[in-house]
């Protein structure tokens, strides 16, 4: 089975012939026949199990290690730790492991809010909105130009931060990753005024609680300039880790503009990529590596991704429709090309 090339930043033509709204139909067919829609409590509750003991496990260490640098390596492993959280509440936010919303949103909270510091309301607004329109220049949220440039058009129409970053962004994305964790914690504070948010006073409560409780043990252990320091890496090992995972998922794949008419099946497949590496890397990844499957089925177990990405290989190439799949740093080679030849327009007028 061959794989297409991924394409080109700023390119952004549907496949040629009739579109076929019926072509997901088929595709959910086959897949449901073979019970890949079904839950797998089994698998959930080894994968918190374990995810929970490691937390469990860094606080303790935490309090033993004491006043000392070994904490930074601590810190490290704990922002490890944090991000498979963050993982779990995604998979908890699209119904993957309870059927029932109530459980869901009480999961998500739990896991986002309390032990995360980041907004599950907030999250779930906008990780929604994406779903419905991954990679689309005006309604996906997730490349709005607040601070980077995802294409062409919108570098034309930048101006301040969105702007002065664009000229380099390419060689600024993994540094500015640094900023994510901080970046997410306040956007969630700055959510719990918006109408759009359903129970503000509890996640506010939540975030606060987070925050009471992770300052207060690591200014309690730790001199300042070790808390200091503690905080800077596992805040910034955070936000890269968060960032490495969902940046190969859509950018530098098609961009859609208002213009383009794409059928649900197509518009998923077209601005995702999958990445491949075997068992080490969904763990890694937490199954979003299957950023195909995950798009077309988002309630989906995440065990059953490799096989239906399998499925939904065979099924595109029947009806000509480009799968792209690649290694984790080609991945990112990508994703760097792309954010450089978006702001070629800002280096041009720059220069």
């Amino acid at each position: 089975m061959t794989t297409v090339e991924a394409p080109a930043a700023g390119v952004a033509t549907p496949p040629a012939g009739r579109v076929s709204g019926s072509d997901f139909a088929q595709l959910s067919r086959r897949v449901a026949e073979e019970g890949l829609l079904d839950r797998r409590p089994g698998y959930y509750m080894v994968r918190f199990g374990l995810v929970g003991l490691s937390l469990v496990g860094g606080c303790v260490a935490f309090f033993l290690l004491g006043d000392s640098w070994l904490q930074l390596a601590l810190a490290a492993v704990l922002a490890v730790v944090f991000a498979q959280v963050g993982l779990i509440a995604h998979d908890l936010a699209h119904r993957q492991v309870f059927s029932h919303r109530r459980y869901s949103e009480v999961g998500g909270r739990i896991a986002a809010n309390l032990v995360m510091g980041m907004s599950y309301g907030w999250w779930m607004n906008k990780h929604t909105r994406h779903h419905a329109n991954p990679n689309h220049e005006e309604r996906d949220p997730d490349v709005a130009p607040d601070i980077l440039v995802w294409s062409q058009r919108q570098a034309r129409n930048a101006n301040g931060l969105a702007k002065f970053i664009g000229k380099r962004q390419g060689l600024l994305f993994f540094p500015l990753l640094t900023l994510e964790g901080l970046n997410l914690s306040v956007s969630s504070f700055r959510a719990l005024r918006s109408p759009a948010m359903k129970r503000p006073y509890l996640e506010g409560t939540l975030l606060v609680a987070h925050f009471v409780a992770y300052f207060g043990a690591i200014f309690a252990v730790l001199p300042l300039g070790k808390a200091l320091a503690f905080i800077a890496v596992h805040e910034g090992l955070l936000g890269i880790y968060m960032g490495c995972v969902f940046a190969p998922n859509h950018k530098g794949m098609l961009m859609v503009t208002p213009e383009m008419k794409l059928d649900f099946l197509r518009r998923q497949v077209l601005t995702s990529r999958n990445v491949r590496g075997g068992r080490f890397i969904d763990a890694v990844m937490g199954g979003l590596n299957y950023q195909i499957e995950h798009h077309l089925f988002p309630s989906m177990p995440t065990p059953a991704l490799t096989r239906t990405a399998q499925i939904t290989k065979e099924f595109c190439a029947e009806k000509g429709i480009p799968y792209y799949e690649t290694g984790l740093l080609a991945s990112y080679r990508e994703v760097v090309g792309h954010l450089h030849r978006a702001g070629e327009p800002i280096r041009s007028v720059a220069g």
